[in-house]
């Protein structure tokens, strides 16, 4: 298990002079220390253990883009077990946690593949459950929102567009026209994940609604069946060879797809402010699970490492590889503080007192995992390129959120110009925070 972070943090209010510090307490709250126990103990016992002939199994049928039984019958056992929509702080619908108390919990899911679906608790669906539950309709609420909770059905978030530079996303091509009391739909999207999941049964588009309007009020998010006359999926991507079978990332095609206003989320022109509200939240998700998909990297290079010899010494006491391991080890550390603090700063400031530091964790988590994956990779030689350990995989997943949400160099801007706010206003007092 990875190590627990118990206690407190007292962090300086650097920017905020005479504040002096602040206490914060990263210690589990009762509730919290509960659920990381069982959802670790699941992950390792239940999810672990079957990962292997689950992808053989899904490889060697005739089509990987299936929900193989076991899933199900795992999701159902998480159920069961009251290890369910865990990412929730709506108490009646899931559990009740804050980001601070769910980041451990997200950590040990993104050990494995699989286990956030088994929780109900994968990406895009968590962030389109917390669309509909902040902005959805009642109606929309009951058709979508309540299936997707209970896990009956998969979901896709369509944003990001082949024929323009999506960093900007004001460059959004796409359309969502408002025509009497329906909504028309045209453009193309990529990079949709999870449209290639069999059980995808609706997608969130994001769309020019009013060229003339303010630039962050000219968009809508439509919600839209996948089985809608003018959805066609016209091919799944791939990340370095790897398609996340059954998930998956598709091009998906839009051609005069008219369905009621009603299925406007919030109405017409709110989409930059439902997508400010959605990818926050979203972000650090991304970011507690790689600190997760980082530990088990490195418990994968230690048990390489100390069960192979090379010129009669074991792997770890070969070319440095002691000093990869100390430096690993304290890079998933500073991360892992820097997701809770940040965690702590959406759960007390909201998404609009933790914008930078949001930034800030989606450039450094990527990152951090990376050179971990790297290193165990590195350590298990050829073995570690192939199928036969999960490390290849990762480090494809781990190098596309580099990308998802937002690429490196948007969310330095941000941070930069936090950063220099002070001294363009005069002051002579640093941006950071406490």
């Amino acid at each position: 298990m990875s190590p627990a972070v118990g206690g407190g943090l007292v962090l300086p209010l650097a920017g905020f002079s005479g504040l002096g510090c602040l206490f914060v307490d990263f210690s589990h709250s009762a509730m919290a220390a509960d659920y990381l126990h069982r959802v670790s103990d699941f992950v390792r016992n239940e999810v672990e253990p079957v990962e292997g002939e689950y992808h053989r199994a899904l490889h060697a049928g005739d089509s990987p883009w299936t929900v193989l039984p076991v899933v199900e019958e795992l999701k159902a056992k998480a159920r069961d077990h009251g290890l369910w929509n865990l990412f929730l702080p709506d108490s009646e619908r899931g559990a009740g946690l804050n980001n601070v108390e769910y980041a451990p919990l997200a950590e040990q899911m993104g050990r494995s593949f699989l286990a956030p679906e088994v929780f109900n608790c994968n990406a895009p669906d968590t962030g389109n459950a917390e669309v509909l539950l902040q902005y959805g309709s009642p109606d929309q609420q009951a058709q979508w929102l309540e299936p997707l909770l209970r896990g009956e059905i998969r979901s896709a978030f369509c944003m990001t567009e082949p024929a323009v530079a999506s960093s900007d996303a004001t460059n959004m091509a796409a359309t969502a026209t408002v025509d009497g009391d329906e909504i028309v739909l045209n453009g193309r999207k990529w990079w949709s994940t999870g449209v290639g999941h069999p059980n995808c049964r609706f997608v969130i588009f994001m769309g020019l609604t009013d060229p003339a309007a303010d630039r962050h009020r000219r968009h809508s998010m439509v919600l839209v069946p996948t089985d809608a006359p003018g959805v066609k999926v016209e091919r799944m991507l791939s990340v370095f060879g790897h398609r996340d079978e059954p998930y998956g990332h598709g091009e998906v095609s839009f051609t005069d797809v008219r369905l009621p206003l009603d299925n406007v989320i919030a109405g017409p022109g709110r989409g930059f402010e439902i997508a400010q509200g959605r990818l926050g939240p979203g972000r650090i998700h991304h970011c507690m699970r790689l600190i997760g998909l980082a530990e088990r990297s490195l418990e994968l290079a230690l048990t390489r490492g100390t069960s192979r010899e090379a010129f009669g010494k074991p792997l770890l006491n070969l070319g440095g590889n002691r000093e990869r391991v100390a430096h690993a080890r304290i890079a998933i550390n500073q991360a892992r503080l820097l997701v809770l603090h940040t965690a702590w700063l959406l759960d007390t400031k909201g998404l609009a007192g933790a914008r930078s530091e949001v930034s800030q964790i989606k450039v450094a988590v990527p990152n951090m995992a990376l050179d971990v994956i790297d290193m165990a990779i590195q350590l298990h030689g050829a073995a570690g390129l192939s199928e036969d350990f999960p490390l290849a995989a990762a480090y494809a997943g781990a190098r596309s959120l580099r990308l998802a949400d937002g690429p490196d160099e948007v969310h330095l801007g941000l941070v930069a110009r936090y950063e220099m706010a002070p001294y363009r206003s005069g002051t002579s007092e640093g941006g950071g925070r406490g």
